[in-house]
């Protein structure tokens, strides 16, 4: 019995450490922000980065060549507290939020187009398509389709807690929400009304839909991680739960489709990026981001990712740009 025993806990923690030795390394890394960030985002196609950095307010780069276009703060002479991020689908604006405040900015020129406030603080935001619209997520228990180059509330979506994540489907018809109630809700744009729910064990802090609007990514802090289909709200594939002698419970803080919708891309608050395919559910491949230093913190939090032309982009919160390949 003994001898069992310990030749089952030996193969298990060979898994474990099996599968801890998958996780590679990033190919370069860059320094976006000195002392870290509070918030950031990629664009479509991971051409563009906007990071709000604890230091200097927020500044968008370009990944390519990780040059400085331009550094924005809402206020002249003072340096912004940047709570959210977003960058149109289409790389021609970005947007940058502090608690109640919303510029839309030009990425060609870097000058702000317009400035907004907002009702209530803001804690998640996406853009449309050339930027006609932006989706929040407020404090205030409530989800807004804004018009954020002339003004005015396009759709509210009410909630029964704080909205903590939010995004837009391509073609602006859909809109998913993730909020302090445990619950993932789509949304038709067009009407208002509330097609599915899916209820989580903990606040719904990340979701991703796929371009065409027929997937759907939703996870809850330190819960189930699920792919589901939009149109049925059937489960997929589960990523992480909460079953099992080891737990593969994480925390995700950012995903992505790719654009034919076969690969998903996501970022934990370990600091480990995960490509997975999305037909069989299966992990691909898996990265750790790059700290600062082999002491300290044990890790950085996942705060953007993108697929790209030349690898993957991950932005963690010690302020770093990993190429992962």
């Amino acid at each position: 019995m003994r001898t069992t025993l310990a030749t089952g806990m030996v193969a298990t923690l060979a898994l474990v450490l099996t599968g801890c030795s998958r996780s590679e390394a990033p190919v370069s890394w860059h320094e976006y922000a000195l002392q870290g960030a509070y918030s950031a985002s990629l664009s479509e196609q991971g051409r563009f980065g906007v990071i709000g950095s604890i230091q200097h307010g927020a500044s968008l780069w370009d990944t390519s060549s990780n040059a400085r276009l331009f550094s924005w703060n809402h206020q002249p002479g003072q340096y912004s507290i940047i709570a959210a991020t977003a960058l149109s689908p289409d790389e021609s604006f970005a947007a940058t939020a502090g608690q109640q405040d919303l510029v839309l900015w030009n990425l060609i020129s870097g000058q702000a187009v317009w400035y907004w406030s907002s009702p209530a603080d803001i804690l998640a935001m996406d853009l449309s398509r050339g930027a006609d619209y932006a989706l929040l997520g407020l404090a205030n228990h409530e989800a807004v389709y804004f018009d954020i180059k002339n003004g005015g509330v396009k759709r509210s979506l009410r909630h029964d807690a704080r909205v903590r994540a939010v995004n837009l489907s391509l073609d602006g018809r859909l809109a998913l929400t993730g909020s302090d109630a445990y619950k993932a809700r789509l949304w038709d744009l067009q009407s208002g009304e509330l097609l599915k729910t899916l209820e989580f064990g903990n606040v719904v802090d990340t979701v991703a839909l796929s371009p065409d609007g027929r997937l759907a990514f939703s996870a809850g802090s330190l819960d189930r991680a699920v792919i589901w289909n939009t149109a049925s709200g059937e489960v997929l594939h589960t990523l992480s739960d909460f079953g099992g002698l080891f737990q593969r419970r994480m925390s995700f803080l950012s995903a992505r489709f790719s654009s034919s919708g076969e690969q998903l891309l996501t970022g934990s608050a370990a600091g480990f990026v995960q490509l997975w395919d999305v037909a069989s559910g299966t992990e691909l491949r898996r990265w750790k981001l790059h700290k600062r230093a082999a002491y300290g913190p044990i890790s950085t939090a996942v705060y953007a990712v993108a697929f790209a032309t030349d690898g993957y982009y991950a932005i963690g919160s010690n302020g770093l740009i990993n190429l992962l390949r």
